[in-house]
């Protein structure tokens, strides 16, 4: 017999079975792959509108006018003529067209009285003008003053500056002289002194 033109390479047990393993490998990665790029081909044009709206989505914030500008618990601090201070707080402040008028959300505003004690005005809603010290507020209107005094009306119109406040929409009136309803009311001396105007009725508490 002649001699083989060249030798039989016979694997080793080890070879053949890292052969197996790679051909298990294979078979379970290759439909992985598959489907992995069946789903990207599927998927890759609603990624392309995403992007899209997003990019539309980013313009229109981009493009908000000054207008829309919304603080949470926003507080604005000053003092009036008697260099006594105030606080005007809310739980969310709106800018408006003006840029020193702010529209507010439950505006409250604490005045501090030379003697100490203390005047509390808060609302439904208001408009507050920074540069005129003047503050509007509506719906719920509660007046508390220290001394034990409670107005509530339906509107009333503060200035700051002057520590003064009036309003002239039914006003209803509960401290300890007693209780009273009128048709309007105006305050001075920062709640040292109110006028109740137009028709009233009080009753008076006796021994007061």
């Amino acid at each position: 017999m002649l001699p083989p033109s060249r030798e039989r390479w016979a694997p080793s047990a080890s070879q053949i079975a890292r052969r197996r393993i790679a051909v298990r490998l294979a078979k379970f990665l290759f439909p992985l792959l598959g489907v992995a790029l069946l789903v990207g081909i599927a998927v890759w044009p609603e990624l392309d509108r995403m992007e899209d709206r997003a990019r539309v989505s980013f313009r229109r914030v981009a493009g908000t006018a000054p207008d829309a500008v919304r603080v949470v618990d926003p507080r604005y601090q000053g003092i009036d003529e008697q260099n006594r201070p105030y606080t005007v707080t809310a739980t969310v402040a709106a800018q408006t067209d003006a840029p020193d008028i702010v529209d507010l959300d439950r505006p409250r505003a604490d005045i501090l009285l030379t003697d100490g004690s203390w005047v509390l005005l808060e609302s439904r809603e208001g408009r507050f003008d920074k540069a005129r010290n003047l503050l509007d507020l509506t719906g719920d209107v509660t007046l508390w003053q220290d001394g034990g005094n409670l107005l509530v009306t339906e509107a009333a119109e503060i200035q700051l500056h002057e520590g003064s406040a009036s309003g002239d929409k039914p006003v209803a009136a509960q401290g300890p002289f007693g209780t009273l309803t009128s048709e309007g009311f105006r305050l001075t001396d920062r709640g040292q002194v109110v006028v109740f105007t137009g028709r009233a009725r009080a009753i008076l508490e006796g021994g007061q």
